[in-house]
């Protein structure tokens, strides 16, 4: 992902990522599906699934050509211009906010595997990166990082990468002209940040007061040293 922002569209169920906009560009300049598949080191099967489940959702993005689908000329749509137009302010806007909005939390480690520790804090045991050797640290959560649901919209465990969750409820939302700035209650002395497309916050119907659980990565956060211990 670009500057390692999430930047991502969501229509229905699916979301459009930096790997679609990658596989959409090299479509362009190749003028082929096959092509674009191989420059990628993608599987051609593999990637004409992923357009047509994009197209379900978000219209129109690849027109084939006579061979197209058996690895003749395909180019890009109007329509796939205008998604990778919105995808690109959409990074803009994420990367220009999302350095300053982070949210820190004290903790001890209690576990460590490889990178990875279980940190206790105030609000539960959070999973970070750590590659400090002293246990009182200071959890940083990134805005751009973090995921918000409803309550009874949550995914699995089992189905989901973001192991890390708080649950609270949402204090104000600030809206930009492409992304809301989310400030949700969780517990702590001052709320953490979330940044979310406003197609995302319109969808899920959020307004000040109500439930929402903050979803995380443990390889999206970090565990570093507190400052009385650099």
């Amino acid at each position: 992902m670009d500057a390692g922002f999430e930047t991502r569209l969501r229509a229905e169920d699916v979301s459009f990522e930096a790997a679609d906009a990658r596989l959409l560009r090299a479509v362009d300049d190749h003028r082929s599906l096959n092509a674009a598949a191989d420059a990628l080191g993608r599987s051609f099967s593999r990637s004409h699934r992923r357009i047509k489940a994009l197209e379900e959702v978000f219209g129109p993005l690849v027109e084939r050509q006579r061979g197209g689908i058996d690895g003749g000329g395909s180019e890009l749509t109007d329509n796939a211009h205008e998604l990778l137009a919105r995808f690109e302010r959409l990074r803009t806007a994420y990367a220009g906010t999302a350095e300053t909005e982070k949210t820190v939390v004290l903790g001890t480690i209690t576990e460590r595997s490889s990178e990875l520790a279980v940190v206790k804090t105030s609000v539960g045991s959070v999973r970070a990166l750590a590659s400090t050797p002293t246990d009182r640290v200071q959890v940083v959560l990134r805005a751009d990082a973090i995921t918000l649901h409803t309550p009874d919209a949550v995914p699995s465990v089992d189905g989901m990468s973001a192991r890390n969750r708080l649950s609270g409820t949402i204090s104000h939302i600030d809206y930009g002209e492409s992304i809301a700035r989310v400030a949700c209650d969780v517990g702590l002395d001052t709320p953490i940040i979330a940044l979310v497309t406003r197609e995302t916050i319109e969808e899920l119907g959020f307004q000040p007061d109500d439930p929402v659980v903050a979803s995380f990565k443990a390889t999206a956060t970090r565990a570093i040293p507190t400052e009385s211990d650099r």
